[in-house]
């Protein structure tokens, strides 16, 4: 056989081999790319994404969208090949399984957590849209989860709304926690609570519990910590909302969406047009204080957004320097730490009074 045809059929052969090995030899990574992007003022699968009824709404334009990230799910194997490719790609990240799904979480775990933060950043984001209106929203602290064999187990239920903890008044959430821990192993919490089913009949009836019930329990140490005192719930918060509001969106998970969504109630609940017609994205989880909370995958969400159309990007303060690294052509990042910063900027974005706004920068 000449050289040249030996040389040639060795290295055909080496690429085959190569290429069978990109596609055969696994890798711990996942994918990270854009994911859909959806305007929180229109319409997502044949119906409004924000509907509301029991009090006035008005016309609104432009867009105000929800970004998202689309991942590799928990059982996918991905190859070296594809592995490659994603490292080249500029609008993909490959990133260690793990910091997509830590502690060896399944796909359907990871998908339950997803919901559950997706429930609740609606919820956050209807007191944050109110709050910033000024418009009535009443909260109380209840029991969200009892954990089986624990001390609460058969005394509180979820749903019993908190009043006191030692005779103290219980305003937030966190007041719970903070009352029980100081206490030490063993020693008796008192906890004053209204009934589920009182709660429940009150609210029905739109007036205020009278039944109080004060459950005594002796707390126990924390798995993790031998001088951490607990009971063994979980506390949460119910808000009462003054009419209603719905969010309709299918297949999203994770709390990002939160300012997005209360941005699109504060629009709908105004006289005047918020976006002024322009096409505005953003992210960011909420609370029902209206703080903006980082999120992951803001890289992904910004090149997803402007290539749906966007201008302008509502990006997190604590995501401003990865943000602004990279920025896609065309797109300006707005920094927004508060519902209420992204209010304004909004305002100022309708008026065409972009010149100040605060923009991400790189550090």
């Amino acid at each position: 056989m000449p050289r040249r045809t030996a040389t040639m059929l060795a290295s055909t052969l080496m690429l085959i081999a190569l290429l069978c090995a990109g596609v055969l030899i696994k890798v711990p990574y996942s994918e990270m790319s854009p994911g859909p992007t959806v305007n929180t003022l229109g319409d997502h699968g044949g119906e409004p994404v924000l509907q509301i009824s029991g009090h006035k709404t008005y016309p609104t334009t432009g867009h105000l969208n929800m970004t998202t990230v689309r991942v590799t799910g928990a059982d996918y194997n991905m190859n070296i090949a594809e592995a490659v490719y994603g490292w080249l790609s500029h609008d993909n990240i490959v990133v260690p399984h793990e910091t997509l799904y830590p502690d060896g979480k399944t796909e359907q775990q990871s998908s339950q957590e997803n919901a559950e933060e997706f429930s609740q950043s609606q919820e956050s984001a209807k007191v944050a849209a109110l709050r910033e209106l000024d418009l009535p929203v009443k909260s109380q602290v209840i029991v969200s989860t009892v954990f089986k064999d624990s001390p609460a187990e058969g005394k509180l239920h979820a749903g019993d709304v908190i009043r006191k903890v030692d005779g103290t008044p219980v305003k937030e959430m966190t007041d719970v926690a903070d009352l029980v821990t100081k206490h030490k192993p063993g020693q008796e919490v008192v906890f004053s609570v209204v009934p589920v089913k009182e709660a429940a009949a009150a609210e029905k009836a739109d007036k205020e519990a009278t039944r109080t019930d004060d459950i005594k329990m002796t707390t126990e140490k924390a798995k993790d910590d031998d001088d951490h005192a607990i009971v063994g719930i979980r506390a949460g918060t119910d808000h009462t909302f003054p009419f209603t509001i719905d969010i309709k969106l299918a297949d999203v998970g994770g709390p990002s969406a939160g300012l997005m969504f209360a941005l699109g109630i504060v629009d709908k609940l105004t006289p005047s047009d918020l976006t002024g017609g322009k096409f505005v994205a953003g992210t960011g989880t909420i609370d029902d204080k209206g703080k903006v909370g980082p999120i992951g995958g803001i890289g992904m969400k910004t090149v997803g957004a402007r290539q749906k159309g966007a201008e302008y990007f509502l990006t997190p303060k604590d995501n401003c320097a990865t943000a602004a690294k990279d920025v896609p052509d065309g797109l300006t990042l707005v920094k927004v730490n508060t519902i209420d910063d992204a209010v304004k900027s909004l305002k100022a974005i309708r008026k065409g009074d972009t010149a100040d706004l605060p923009q991400c920068t790189a550090k």
